[in-house]
């Protein structure tokens, strides 16, 4: 008459029924007034009302302890509590409750009105992982209702093993789970839980991963190749997970071409890459590990380069080998090797360590670094004069007689010139441009008396002009 909504007078109801014990009445009752969720797949345990359902008929089927209290119960609470003893029996069988007329009435209003999270979280509270699971895979659940529902609350109660057997003992491939799976393993590493993502990787025997997650291990949170040197234990395990990856792919080559979908894939040649950086990462690492410990490091950078980063980073490991050994010559093998083995544009390098090199000034290193480079066998014919040329910027601060030797070593007279034209020696790039033959001399003196006159050197623009 009033026209109020009557579904809280049948919840109320359906409530008194279910205390009293009237199962059926109680669903006649809640029928009026629960509805079924529009999404059965939305991320929540569906409505205030279902939930207080299920909560009051749990709590039913909870057993009772015995204290010294109880000895004044009344006879019709040491009747209840005698009833959920037995009931609670039942329900401790293999972690199964289907005999319990309770446990059958929470999954019927869980069926009827609940969400499919909420169904799945209820075979979770009560041990029955593997019902959890099959339900989610018979509903084709989304990944998410895998997380929230079974993943998250398997690894907090330290079930992730049990839960890994299942997976397996319901597909033995894991084919049907490949979906659930990679979504777990993304979450892990949103959450940066990288020690269980590991686990769960090898568990999915996918090496690829596995081995992409062993290279954080090493790198993440090292301050130093000493650091570095502790860890090598994990440049171990990528090899392992690498070559067992290499063995299944030459092993399935033969087979079926559709299995293992969800696992990362990679061509033969760029595992074999894969391995050989490692293996070069190892003899990085135990060089500079040396290096710190005997005291010869130099350079304090506050990143720390691997083999593992991009082009410029590798370019560092090989200035950063070149530079802490005791000499030039220590560190050049392994570092030519890297620049070898990726391609890397060595010139760069070579002027990068020379400039270092000035900074510490280390002059007559410069020069053994020179020899290292002409004596590799793949320089340039210039390479060696480039070097010099783009130290040179700092020649301010190169004491006269080093800059002299720097510019002697030098193997062409035009670079020579260029070299004595940029440190300000007009006079040292007349007498090397006399040399020349004749019509490129003319070119030579002559640009040497504009520049000569340009910056006010009155003496060498008179010896250009007599000359010329």
């Amino acid at each position: 008459k009033s026209g109020l909504d009557p579904g809280g007078a049948w919840h109320a109801w359906g409530m008194a029924c279910l205390k009293a014990g009237n199962l059926t009445s109680a669903r006649e009752k809640f029928n009026r007034c629960l509805k079924p969720p529009m999404d059965l797949n939305q991320l929540n345990h569906g409505s205030r009302l279902v939930q207080d359902v299920i909560q009051y008929l749990e709590s039913t089927v909870k057993p009772v302890l015995i204290t010294d209290d109880d000895y004044f119960a009344t006879l019709r609470e040491l009747e209840a509590t005698l009833r959920t003893r037995s009931l609670s029996l039942e329900m401790m069988c293999e972690g199964k409750i289907q005999h319990n007329s309770y446990y059958q009435e929470c999954l019927f209003y869980l069926h009827s009105y609940g969400t499919n999270l909420a169904i799945i979280s209820f075979y979770m509270r009560h041990d029955c992982m593997r019902e959890a699971l099959l339900h989610l895979l018979n509903k084709e659940s989304p990944a998410e209702v895998f997380i929230e529902g079974i993943f998250i609350p398997s690894y907090e109660s330290g079930k992730l093993h049990m839960l890994e057997n299942l997976l397996e003992t319901i597909d033995p491939g894991l084919e049907s789970w490949g979906v659930y799976l990679i979504a777990a393993c993304k979450y892990l590493q949103r959450k940066n839980y990288y020690h269980i993502l590991y686990e769960l990787q090898q568990f999915m025997k996918d090496h690829v991963r596995a081995a992409m997650t062993c290279i954080r291990f090493f790198t993440h949170g090292a301050k130093s190749y000493t650091e570095l040197g502790a860890k090598q234990t994990w440049l171990l395990k990528i090899k392992d997970h690498l070559k067992v990856y290499l063995q299944e792919v030459s092993r399935g080559s033969g087979r079926k071409k559709m299995a293992f979908t969800f696992r990362k894939k990679m061509s033969a040649t760029d595992v074999s890459r894969h391995i050989n950086t490692v293996d070069l990462q190892m003899e990085v690492t135990k060089f500079l590990h040396q290096c710190e410990s005997s005291g010869t490091s130099q350079m304090t950078d506050s990143s720390l380069p691997t083999l593992f980063g991009n082009n410029n980073m590798k370019m560092d490991v090989a200035c950063k080998v070149i530079l802490e050994g005791k000499n030039i010559e220590e560190g050049f093998g392994i570092a030519f090797r890297v620049l070898q083995d990726f391609q890397l544009e060595a010139t760069e390098v070579y002027s990068k360590v020379a400039k270092q090199l000035v900074k510490q000034q280390k002059y007559s290193e410069i020069q053994q670094l020179l020899k290292c480079v002409n004596e590799s066998g793949v320089a340039a014919k210039n390479d060696g004069d480039n070097i010099i040329l783009n130290c040179l910027n700092e020649f301010k601060n190169i004491p006269a007689e080093d800059l002299d030797n720097l510019i002697q070593d030098m193997d062409s007279d035009e670079n020579k010139i260029q070299a004595y034209v940029l440190c300000n020696k007009l006079r040292s790039a007349y007498l090397v441009s006399v040399r020349q033959e004749r019509a490129r001399a003319l070119q030579l003196v002559q640009h040497v008396r504009q520049l000569a006159e340009s910056s006010g050197d009155h003496v060498v623009k008179a010896i250009c002009a007599q000359w010329l």
